[in-house]
């Protein structure tokens, strides 16, 4: 053998394992505390990494799927290398903060456990403006990064789905009072922020981007409902650089509900994969809308066999796996079904 020859095999033996999406599938006992580095989520040597993962639905609306056998099988079995524990600020505010902290915090370590990062979502939705609770977001962050300030597996999503007359002014006013609490006890971790419109208006984070290091900007897109216009936006946006986190999508409508679209699907999360954009799909549960993972009624605490799964469920196994977008099988779509009464909570 040559040495050109034995060099290039000692190249190609120190080369990272990648998936079939070209990006690494990063784990924190790996790739320990991310960062972004020009535009792109990086693990700590700076080397960019791309996360697939699956959102919980609201903590304390399906509390039995936060467990260790189900987390297990999420990392293990589906290569899901990321878990979004969505706990809504609007029920935490509301008088369920005890059973919401319990939850997050099992999330949190039943995710480190299992070597998944995990995204602290709070979660607002019906209280559209941010700066509402901002106070108890204030404090409910400077409780959790003081409790896991060394805990390189933390990302933060400081809110969800801004919407109605709340626009990108009223999101910087809350970022700068939020994200120094976060910064006090967690200098470098990395923070996703939510834009207007639910999360569909990057337009205005590129005219005025905020001036911390380590954050990313969020856009939310579900394919039965977004199509060219919003595709478009989250390709220039990224093209002009800016750091983007689809922290929320699925291959139903907007509502959570209604029709599956495999087609743009394919077409999405090649995209995603491609520019290595990281995603977290909607949602793991079983309720009895379309976007559920689960078909109503599995029992969280089992085994995850073929038949537990939704189409959807399926579809996106598969997509987690790291496999091609362009080449899953699309299960049988679901009729529509209440479009317009159905909303997701």
């Amino acid at each position: 053998m040559n040495a050109a020859l034995i060099a290039a095999v000692l190249l190609l033996v120190s080369l990272p394992v990648f998936a079939e999406t070209g990006s690494e599938t990063a784990r924190p006992s790996v790739n320990g505390k991310l960062q972004v580095v020009d535009g792109q989520l990086s693990d700590a040597s700076g080397k960019a990494v791309q996360l697939r993962g699956v959102s919980t639905h609201g903590l304390t609306w399906f509390p039995e799927y936060i467990n260790a056998h189900l987390f297990g099988q999420l990392s293990d079995d589906w290569d899901c290398n990321m878990i979004r524990l969505a706990m809504y600020s609007e029920v935490y505010c509301g008088g369920e903060k005890e059973e919401n902290l319990a939850l997050m915090r099992q999330g949190i370590g039943l995710a480190v456990e299992a070597d998944m990062y995990v995204l602290v979502d709070w979660h607002i939705l019906n209280d559209a403006d941010p700066n509402e609770n901002a106070g108890e977001a204030i404090a409910f962050f400077e409780s959790i990064t003081a409790e896991y300030s060394d805990c390189p597996n933390l990302i933060f999503e400081i809110c969800n789905e801004p919407n109605g007359s709340t626009d990108w002014g009223d999101v910087l006013a809350y970022c700068d009072r939020v994200i120094p609490v976060i910064r006090r006890n967690m200098p470098d971790a990395v923070i996703v922020v939510g834009t207007p419109d639910y999360d569909r208006n990057l337009g205005d984070c590129l005219l005025r981007p905020l001036p911390y290091n380590n954050v990313m900007y969020v856009l939310h897109f579900y394919t039965a409902s977004h199509h060219e216009s919003l595709f478009e936006e989250l390709n220039a946006a990224v093209d002009a650089g800016l750091p983007v986190f689809i922290s929320e999508c699925g291959i139903s409508e907007a509502s959570g509900d209604g029709d599956l679209d495999f087609q743009w699907a394919a077409k999405w999360f090649s995209c995603l994969n491609e520019k290595r954009i990281s995603y977290a799909v909607w949602s793991l549960s079983d309720k009895e809308e379309s976007s559920a993972i689960f078909r109503h009624g599995f029992d969280p605490h089992g085994d995850i066999g073929d038949t537990d799964l939704t189409p959807a469920g399926r579809w996106v196994r598969e997509l987690i796996r790291g496999g091609d977008p362009e080449k899953i099988t699309a299960p049988a779509a679901r009729s529509r079904q209440d479009k317009a009464e159905k909303v997701r909570t």
